[in-house]
Protein backbone atom coordinates (compact mmCIF):
# COMPACT_ATOMS: atom_id res chain seq x y z
CA UNK A 1 0.00 0.00 0.00
CA UNK A 2 2.97 2.28 0.55
CA UNK A 3 3.25 3.37 -3.06
CA UNK A 4 -0.26 4.89 -3.03
CA UNK A 5 0.30 6.58 0.31
CA UNK A 6 0.27 10.02 -1.35
CA UNK A 7 -3.02 9.67 -3.20
CA UNK A 8 -4.82 8.41 -0.06
CA UNK A 9 -3.92 11.52 1.89
CA UNK A 10 -4.32 14.38 -0.56
CA UNK A 11 -7.84 15.42 -1.43
CA UNK A 12 -9.14 14.62 -4.92
CA UNK A 13 -10.82 17.98 -5.38
CA UNK A 14 -9.88 18.95 -8.97
CA UNK A 15 -12.64 18.60 -11.57
CA UNK A 16 -12.02 17.87 -15.25
CA UNK A 17 -12.49 21.58 -16.13
CA UNK A 18 -9.79 22.53 -13.59
CA UNK A 19 -7.34 20.00 -15.07
CA UNK A 20 -8.04 21.18 -18.63
CA UNK A 21 -7.39 24.83 -17.78
CA UNK A 22 -4.35 24.06 -15.61
CA UNK A 23 -2.83 22.19 -18.58
CA UNK A 24 -3.74 25.05 -20.90
CA UNK A 25 -2.43 27.66 -18.46
CA UNK A 26 0.85 25.74 -18.28
CA UNK A 27 1.16 25.67 -22.08
CA UNK A 28 0.46 29.40 -22.43
CA UNK A 29 3.05 31.15 -20.33
CA UNK A 30 3.64 34.85 -19.82
CA UNK A 31 6.35 34.44 -22.46
CA UNK A 32 3.78 34.58 -25.25
CA UNK A 33 2.77 38.10 -24.17
CA UNK A 34 6.11 39.69 -23.27
CA UNK A 35 8.67 37.22 -24.62
CA UNK A 36 7.34 36.73 -28.15
CA UNK A 37 9.10 39.80 -29.57
CA UNK A 38 12.54 38.43 -28.58
CA UNK A 39 11.96 35.05 -30.26
CA UNK A 40 10.58 36.71 -33.42
CA UNK A 41 13.71 38.91 -33.66
CA UNK A 42 15.86 35.75 -33.52
CA UNK A 43 14.16 33.70 -36.23
CA UNK A 44 11.74 36.01 -38.07
CA UNK A 45 8.67 34.26 -39.54
CA UNK A 46 10.45 30.88 -39.24
CA UNK A 47 9.76 31.08 -35.48
CA UNK A 48 6.51 29.31 -36.45
CA UNK A 49 8.62 26.31 -37.45
CA UNK A 50 10.49 26.46 -34.12
CA UNK A 51 7.22 26.30 -32.17
CA UNK A 52 5.99 23.42 -34.32
CA UNK A 53 9.19 21.42 -33.65
CA UNK A 54 9.12 22.30 -29.94
CA UNK A 55 5.43 21.41 -29.76
CA UNK A 56 6.02 17.91 -31.15
CA UNK A 57 8.80 17.29 -28.58
CA UNK A 58 6.61 18.58 -25.74
CA UNK A 59 3.77 16.30 -26.85
CA UNK A 60 6.19 13.33 -26.70
CA UNK A 61 7.29 14.28 -23.17
CA UNK A 62 3.69 14.78 -22.04
CA UNK A 63 2.61 11.40 -23.43
CA UNK A 64 5.49 9.75 -21.53
CA UNK A 65 4.33 11.47 -18.34
CA UNK A 66 0.68 10.72 -19.13
CA UNK A 67 1.26 6.99 -19.47
CA UNK A 68 2.66 6.88 -15.93
CA UNK A 69 0.22 9.42 -14.43
CA UNK A 70 -2.85 7.50 -15.64
CA UNK A 71 -1.44 4.15 -14.49
CA UNK A 72 -0.31 5.54 -11.11
CA UNK A 73 -2.04 8.90 -10.34
CA UNK A 74 -0.05 10.22 -7.37
CA UNK A 75 1.08 13.63 -6.14
CA UNK A 76 4.72 14.48 -6.78
CA UNK A 77 4.30 12.84 -10.16
CA UNK A 78 7.61 12.46 -12.01
CA UNK A 79 9.72 12.79 -8.83
CA UNK A 80 7.84 9.85 -7.33
CA UNK A 81 8.13 7.81 -10.56
CA UNK A 82 11.86 8.59 -10.81
CA UNK A 83 12.32 7.43 -7.19
CA UNK A 84 10.51 4.18 -7.93
CA UNK A 85 11.92 3.29 -11.35
CA UNK A 86 15.33 5.02 -11.58
CA UNK A 87 16.31 4.92 -7.91
CA UNK A 88 16.22 7.14 -4.79
CA UNK A 89 18.84 9.64 -6.02
CA UNK A 90 16.89 10.26 -9.25
CA UNK A 91 13.77 11.04 -7.19
CA UNK A 92 15.81 13.29 -4.90
CA UNK A 93 17.45 15.18 -7.78
CA UNK A 94 14.20 15.57 -9.74
CA UNK A 95 12.09 16.72 -6.80
CA UNK A 96 14.53 19.29 -5.46
CA UNK A 97 15.43 20.59 -8.95
CA UNK A 98 11.76 21.05 -9.83
CA UNK A 99 11.15 22.81 -6.50
CA UNK A 100 14.16 25.06 -7.18
CA UNK A 101 12.86 25.85 -10.69
CA UNK A 102 9.49 27.08 -9.43
CA UNK A 103 11.08 29.15 -6.65
CA UNK A 104 13.36 30.82 -9.23
CA UNK A 105 10.47 31.39 -11.67
CA UNK A 106 8.34 32.65 -8.77
CA UNK A 107 10.97 35.28 -7.96
CA UNK A 108 10.79 36.51 -11.55
CA UNK A 109 6.98 36.47 -11.68
CA UNK A 110 6.54 38.30 -8.37
CA UNK A 111 8.77 41.10 -9.67
CA UNK A 112 6.98 41.27 -13.02
CA UNK A 113 3.62 41.59 -11.23
CA UNK A 114 4.96 44.70 -9.48
CA UNK A 115 5.97 46.19 -12.83
CA UNK A 116 2.48 45.68 -14.31
CA UNK A 117 0.73 47.15 -11.27
CA UNK A 118 3.06 50.16 -11.53
CA UNK A 119 1.67 50.79 -15.02
CA UNK A 120 -1.58 51.88 -13.36
CA UNK A 121 -0.29 52.95 -9.93
CA UNK A 122 3.25 54.31 -10.34
CA UNK A 123 3.34 55.55 -6.73
CA UNK A 124 2.96 52.06 -5.21
CA UNK A 125 6.43 50.64 -4.47
CA UNK A 126 7.06 47.35 -6.25
CA UNK A 127 7.94 45.56 -3.02
CA UNK A 128 4.44 46.34 -1.64
CA UNK A 129 2.79 44.69 -4.65
CA UNK A 130 5.19 41.74 -4.45
CA UNK A 131 4.46 41.21 -0.74
CA UNK A 132 0.67 41.52 -1.22
CA UNK A 133 0.79 39.01 -4.11
CA UNK A 134 2.86 36.56 -2.06
CA UNK A 135 0.43 36.74 0.90
CA UNK A 136 -2.74 36.36 -1.21
CA UNK A 137 -1.46 33.47 -3.36
CA UNK A 138 -0.03 31.68 -0.30
CA UNK A 139 -3.39 31.95 1.51
CA UNK A 140 -5.25 30.59 -1.55
CA UNK A 141 -2.90 27.61 -1.70
CA UNK A 142 -3.34 26.92 2.03
CA UNK A 143 -7.07 26.46 1.45
CA UNK A 144 -8.36 23.22 -0.08
CA UNK A 145 -7.13 22.17 -3.52
CA UNK A 146 -10.47 23.15 -5.08
CA UNK A 147 -9.76 26.80 -4.16
CA UNK A 148 -6.43 26.61 -6.02
CA UNK A 149 -8.15 24.91 -8.98
CA UNK A 150 -10.89 27.54 -9.15
CA UNK A 151 -8.45 30.46 -8.94
CA UNK A 152 -6.24 28.91 -11.62
CA UNK A 153 -9.26 28.11 -13.81
CA UNK A 154 -10.31 31.77 -14.04
CA UNK A 155 -6.78 33.13 -14.44
CA UNK A 156 -6.08 30.68 -17.29
CA UNK A 157 -9.45 31.46 -18.88
CA UNK A 158 -8.56 35.18 -19.08
CA UNK A 159 -5.35 34.30 -20.99
CA UNK A 160 -7.24 31.99 -23.33
CA UNK A 161 -10.01 34.51 -24.08
CA UNK A 162 -7.44 37.29 -24.73
CA UNK A 163 -5.46 35.16 -27.21
CA UNK A 164 -8.59 33.92 -29.00
CA UNK A 165 -9.79 37.55 -29.16
CA UNK A 166 -6.46 38.67 -30.62
CA UNK A 167 -6.54 35.86 -33.22
CA UNK A 168 -10.14 36.67 -34.25
CA UNK A 169 -9.45 40.42 -34.45
CA UNK A 170 -6.29 39.71 -36.49
CA UNK A 171 -8.22 37.45 -38.88
CA UNK A 172 -10.84 40.19 -39.23
CA UNK A 173 -8.13 42.65 -40.30
CA UNK A 174 -6.47 40.14 -42.67
CA UNK A 175 -9.60 38.73 -44.33
CA UNK A 176 -12.02 41.68 -44.23
CA UNK A 177 -9.84 44.76 -43.76
CA UNK A 178 -11.31 45.80 -40.40
CA UNK A 179 -9.45 48.87 -39.13
CA UNK A 180 -7.50 48.96 -42.40
CA UNK A 181 -9.90 51.01 -44.51
CA UNK A 182 -11.60 47.86 -45.79
CA UNK A 183 -8.37 46.76 -47.47
CA UNK A 184 -7.60 43.07 -47.02
CA UNK A 185 -4.03 42.19 -46.15
CA UNK A 186 -1.99 39.64 -48.03
CA UNK A 187 0.50 37.22 -46.50
CA UNK A 188 3.49 39.07 -47.99
CA UNK A 189 4.95 40.05 -44.60
CA UNK A 190 5.81 36.38 -43.98
CA UNK A 191 8.50 36.45 -46.69
CA UNK A 192 8.89 40.04 -47.94
CA UNK A 193 11.51 41.14 -45.39
CA UNK A 194 14.52 38.92 -45.93
CA UNK A 195 12.55 35.75 -46.62
CA UNK A 196 10.79 33.23 -44.34
CA UNK A 197 14.15 32.46 -42.67
CA UNK A 198 15.84 35.89 -42.61
CA UNK A 199 18.51 34.77 -40.12
CA UNK A 200 18.97 31.35 -41.70
CA UNK A 201 19.15 28.08 -39.77
CA UNK A 202 21.09 29.81 -36.98
CA UNK A 203 18.01 31.88 -36.15
CA UNK A 204 15.75 28.82 -35.94
CA UNK A 205 18.25 26.82 -33.86
CA UNK A 206 18.96 29.56 -31.31
CA UNK A 207 15.26 30.38 -30.97
CA UNK A 208 14.57 26.77 -29.93
CA UNK A 209 16.07 27.52 -26.48
CA UNK A 210 13.57 30.30 -25.73
CA UNK A 211 10.76 28.31 -27.36
CA UNK A 212 11.39 25.38 -25.01
CA UNK A 213 11.54 27.75 -22.01
CA UNK A 214 8.13 29.13 -22.98
CA UNK A 215 6.70 25.59 -22.71
CA UNK A 216 8.00 25.18 -19.15
CA UNK A 217 5.09 24.45 -16.82
CA UNK A 218 3.13 22.23 -19.21
CA UNK A 219 4.25 19.21 -17.15
CA UNK A 220 2.30 20.64 -14.17
CA UNK A 221 -0.71 18.59 -15.28
CA UNK A 222 1.14 15.46 -14.10
CA UNK A 223 1.41 16.87 -10.57
CA UNK A 224 -2.36 17.45 -10.47
CA UNK A 225 -3.00 13.70 -11.07
CA UNK A 226 -2.83 12.94 -7.34
CA UNK A 227 -5.65 15.40 -6.65
CA UNK A 228 -7.80 14.87 -9.77
CA UNK A 229 -11.27 13.42 -9.22
CA UNK A 230 -11.10 11.25 -12.33
CA UNK A 231 -7.45 11.08 -13.50
CA UNK A 232 -8.11 8.22 -15.94
CA UNK A 233 -10.37 10.55 -17.92
CA UNK A 234 -9.08 14.09 -17.30
CA UNK A 235 -5.31 13.51 -17.66
CA UNK A 236 -5.41 11.86 -21.17
CA UNK A 237 -7.84 14.52 -22.39
CA UNK A 238 -5.67 17.39 -21.11
CA UNK A 239 -2.44 15.93 -22.53
CA UNK A 240 -3.88 15.07 -25.96
CA UNK A 241 -5.24 18.58 -26.30
CA UNK A 242 -1.86 20.20 -25.59
CA UNK A 243 -0.66 19.90 -29.20
CA UNK A 244 -3.58 21.55 -30.97
CA UNK A 245 -3.63 24.23 -28.28
CA UNK A 246 0.04 24.97 -28.95
CA UNK A 247 -0.70 25.12 -32.67
CA UNK A 248 -3.63 27.50 -32.20
CA UNK A 249 -2.32 29.75 -29.46
CA UNK A 250 1.39 30.04 -30.20
CA UNK A 251 1.56 29.48 -33.95
CA UNK A 252 -1.81 31.15 -34.62
CA UNK A 253 -1.11 34.25 -32.51
CA UNK A 254 2.49 34.74 -33.68
CA UNK A 255 1.55 34.02 -37.31
CA UNK A 256 -1.11 36.74 -37.25
CA UNK A 257 1.32 39.21 -35.63
CA UNK A 258 3.82 38.69 -38.45
CA UNK A 259 1.20 38.87 -41.20
CA UNK A 260 -0.03 42.23 -39.87
CA UNK A 261 3.41 43.71 -39.16
CA UNK A 262 6.86 43.09 -40.68
CA UNK A 263 8.71 40.70 -38.34
CA UNK A 264 11.54 43.20 -37.82
CA UNK A 265 9.05 45.79 -36.49
CA UNK A 266 7.21 43.49 -34.08
CA UNK A 267 7.77 44.73 -30.53
CA UNK A 268 9.60 47.90 -31.55
CA UNK A 269 6.49 50.05 -31.02
CA UNK A 270 5.12 48.38 -27.90
CA UNK A 271 3.35 45.09 -27.36
CA UNK A 272 2.16 43.45 -30.60
CA UNK A 273 -1.08 42.53 -28.81
CA UNK A 274 -1.74 46.20 -27.98
CA UNK A 275 -1.02 47.27 -31.58
CA UNK A 276 -3.54 44.76 -32.98
CA UNK A 277 -6.36 45.79 -30.63
CA UNK A 278 -5.50 49.46 -31.23
CA UNK A 279 -5.69 48.97 -35.01
CA UNK A 280 -9.44 48.34 -34.98
CA UNK A 281 -10.07 51.08 -32.43
CA UNK A 282 -10.70 49.10 -29.24
CA UNK A 283 -10.49 51.73 -26.47
CA UNK A 284 -7.98 51.13 -23.69
CA UNK A 285 -6.17 48.35 -25.57
CA UNK A 286 -3.00 48.88 -23.54
CA UNK A 287 -4.95 48.63 -20.26
CA UNK A 288 -6.67 45.42 -21.40
CA UNK A 289 -3.39 43.74 -22.33
CA UNK A 290 -1.71 44.95 -19.12
CA UNK A 291 -4.52 43.28 -17.17
CA UNK A 292 -4.17 40.06 -19.19
CA UNK A 293 -0.40 39.88 -18.72
CA UNK A 294 -0.83 40.62 -15.00
CA UNK A 295 -3.23 37.67 -14.69
CA UNK A 296 -0.81 35.50 -16.71
CA UNK A 297 1.99 36.28 -14.25
CA UNK A 298 -0.36 35.63 -11.32
CA UNK A 299 -1.34 32.29 -12.89
CA UNK A 300 2.32 31.24 -13.22
CA UNK A 301 3.03 32.28 -9.63
CA UNK A 302 -0.04 30.44 -8.34
CA UNK A 303 0.94 27.27 -10.24
CA UNK A 304 4.47 27.51 -8.89
CA UNK A 305 3.27 27.77 -5.29
CA UNK A 306 1.04 24.71 -5.83
CA UNK A 307 3.94 22.71 -7.35
CA UNK A 308 6.51 23.53 -4.67
CA UNK A 309 4.22 22.43 -1.84
CA UNK A 310 3.39 19.11 -3.52
CA UNK A 311 7.02 18.41 -4.43
CA UNK A 312 8.23 18.96 -0.86
CA UNK A 313 5.38 16.79 0.46
CA UNK A 314 6.30 14.00 -1.93
CA UNK A 315 10.04 14.29 -1.16
CA UNK A 316 9.26 13.79 2.54
CA UNK A 317 7.25 10.63 1.76
CA UNK A 318 10.22 9.25 -0.21
CA UNK A 319 12.57 10.08 2.71
CA UNK A 320 14.27 12.50 0.31
CA UNK A 321 13.22 15.55 2.31
CA UNK A 322 12.54 16.42 5.96
CA UNK A 323 9.62 14.52 7.53
CA UNK A 324 8.41 17.98 8.58
CA UNK A 325 6.98 18.51 5.06
CA UNK A 326 4.91 15.29 5.18
CA UNK A 327 2.14 16.74 7.37
CA UNK A 328 -1.11 18.03 5.84
CA UNK A 329 -3.40 20.69 7.32
CA UNK A 330 -7.13 20.27 7.97
CA UNK A 331 -7.85 21.10 4.30
CA UNK A 332 -5.53 18.24 3.25
CA UNK A 333 -2.99 20.59 1.67
CA UNK A 334 0.80 20.50 2.35
CA UNK A 335 0.83 23.70 4.44
CA UNK A 336 4.41 23.38 5.70
CA UNK A 337 5.90 22.97 2.22
CA UNK A 338 3.91 25.93 0.90
CA UNK A 339 5.02 28.20 3.77
CA UNK A 340 8.65 27.06 3.40
CA UNK A 341 8.57 27.98 -0.32
CA UNK A 342 6.86 31.30 0.49
CA UNK A 343 9.67 32.14 2.94
CA UNK A 344 12.22 31.74 0.11
CA UNK A 345 10.11 34.00 -2.10
CA UNK A 346 10.32 36.74 0.55
CA UNK A 347 13.85 37.24 -0.77
CA UNK A 348 12.29 38.47 -4.03
CA UNK A 349 10.15 40.94 -2.07
CA UNK A 350 13.28 42.50 -0.57
CA UNK A 351 15.34 42.42 -3.76
CA UNK A 352 12.78 43.05 -6.51
CA UNK A 353 13.34 46.79 -6.83
CA UNK A 354 17.14 46.46 -7.18
CA UNK A 355 17.26 43.43 -9.50
CA UNK A 356 18.71 44.61 -12.82
CA UNK A 357 16.91 43.71 -16.04
CA UNK A 358 19.59 41.26 -17.20
CA UNK A 359 18.88 39.02 -14.20
CA UNK A 360 15.61 38.00 -15.86
CA UNK A 361 17.52 36.44 -18.75
CA UNK A 362 19.69 34.66 -16.20
CA UNK A 363 16.62 33.43 -14.28
CA UNK A 364 15.11 32.20 -17.56
CA UNK A 365 18.26 30.26 -18.39
CA UNK A 366 18.54 28.65 -14.94
CA UNK A 367 14.85 27.69 -15.10
CA UNK A 368 15.36 26.27 -18.61
CA UNK A 369 18.13 23.95 -17.40
CA UNK A 370 15.95 22.88 -14.44
CA UNK A 371 12.89 22.11 -16.56
CA UNK A 372 14.96 20.27 -19.21
CA UNK A 373 16.37 18.15 -16.36
CA UNK A 374 12.79 17.29 -15.30
CA UNK A 375 11.74 16.48 -18.89
CA UNK A 376 14.83 14.27 -19.36
CA UNK A 377 14.02 12.37 -16.16
CA UNK A 378 10.40 11.91 -17.34
CA UNK A 379 11.55 10.32 -20.62
CA UNK A 380 14.14 8.08 -18.92
CA UNK A 381 11.69 7.05 -16.20
CA UNK A 382 9.04 6.04 -18.71
CA UNK A 383 11.56 3.72 -20.44
CA UNK A 384 12.22 2.01 -17.08
CA UNK A 385 8.50 2.04 -16.26
CA UNK A 386 7.79 0.06 -19.45
CA UNK A 387 10.67 -2.32 -18.80
CA UNK A 388 9.21 -3.13 -15.37
CA UNK A 389 5.94 -4.34 -16.93
CA UNK A 390 5.10 -7.73 -18.38
CA UNK A 391 3.84 -7.93 -21.96
CA UNK A 392 0.31 -8.39 -20.63
CA UNK A 393 0.61 -5.37 -18.31
CA UNK A 394 1.86 -3.19 -21.19
CA UNK A 395 -1.11 -4.34 -23.27
CA UNK A 396 -3.46 -3.27 -20.46
CA UNK A 397 -2.03 0.27 -20.14
CA UNK A 398 -4.88 2.73 -20.65
CA UNK A 399 -2.82 5.60 -22.14
CA UNK A 400 0.22 4.35 -24.03
CA UNK A 401 3.20 6.38 -25.17
CA UNK A 402 3.22 6.36 -29.01
CA UNK A 403 6.27 4.96 -30.86
CA UNK A 404 7.96 3.88 -27.62
CA UNK A 405 10.96 3.77 -27.17
CA UNK A 406 12.03 5.51 -30.42
CA UNK A 407 10.08 8.66 -29.52
CA UNK A 408 11.86 8.78 -26.12
CA UNK A 409 15.32 8.66 -27.72
CA UNK A 410 14.48 11.31 -30.34
CA UNK A 411 13.12 13.66 -27.65
CA UNK A 412 16.15 13.02 -25.38
CA UNK A 413 18.53 13.84 -28.26
CA UNK A 414 16.59 17.06 -28.92
CA UNK A 415 16.80 18.16 -25.25
CA UNK A 416 20.57 17.48 -25.25
CA UNK A 417 20.85 19.59 -28.41
CA UNK A 418 19.00 22.49 -26.71
CA UNK A 419 21.51 22.40 -23.83
CA UNK A 420 24.38 22.56 -26.35
CA UNK A 421 22.71 25.54 -28.08
CA UNK A 422 22.57 27.42 -24.75
CA UNK A 423 26.40 27.48 -24.72
CA UNK A 424 26.30 29.74 -27.81
CA UNK A 425 23.83 32.29 -26.39
CA UNK A 426 24.71 35.42 -24.45
CA UNK A 427 22.96 35.43 -21.08
CA UNK A 428 22.13 31.72 -21.36
CA UNK A 429 25.53 30.05 -21.11
CA UNK A 430 25.95 31.23 -17.49
CA UNK A 431 23.23 28.78 -16.49
CA UNK A 432 25.41 25.94 -17.73
CA UNK A 433 27.92 26.95 -15.01
CA UNK A 434 25.18 27.12 -12.36
CA UNK A 435 23.70 23.70 -13.22
CA UNK A 436 26.76 21.55 -12.31
CA UNK A 437 27.14 23.49 -9.03
CA UNK A 438 23.47 22.86 -8.19
CA UNK A 439 23.74 19.15 -9.04
CA UNK A 440 26.93 18.88 -6.94
CA UNK A 441 25.15 20.49 -3.96
CA UNK A 442 22.30 17.99 -4.37
CA UNK A 443 24.73 15.06 -4.62
CA UNK A 444 26.58 16.12 -1.45
CA UNK A 445 23.24 16.63 0.33
CA UNK A 446 22.08 13.18 -0.75
CA UNK A 447 25.32 11.48 0.37
CA UNK A 448 25.09 13.19 3.78
CA UNK A 449 21.46 12.10 4.09
CA UNK A 450 22.20 8.44 3.25
CA UNK A 451 25.13 8.28 5.70
CA UNK A 452 22.88 9.14 8.65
Amino acid sequence: MEKHHESEKLQRGLDNRHIQLIALGGAIGVGLFYGSSATIQMAGPSILLSYLIGGIVIFTIMRALGEMAVAEPISGSFSSYAHRYLGPFAGYLTGWTYWFMWVVVGMAEITVIGVYVNYWFPDIPQWVTALATLIVVTLINLMNVKAFGEFEFWLALIKVVAIIGMILVGLGIILFGFGNGGQRMGLDNLWAHGGFMPNGMDGILLSLVLVMFSFGGVELVGITAGEAKDPQKSIPSAINNVVWRILIFYIGALGIMMILYPWNEVGSNGSPFVLIFDKIGIPGAAHIINFVVLTAALSAFNSGMFSTGRMLYNLSLQNNGPKYFGKLNKHQTPRRGILFSASFLLVAVFLNYIIPEKVFMFISSVATVAVITSWTIILLTQIKFRQSKTKEEVGNLAFKMPLHPLSNYVALAFLAFVIVLMAFMEGMREALYVAPVWFLILYVGYRMKTKK
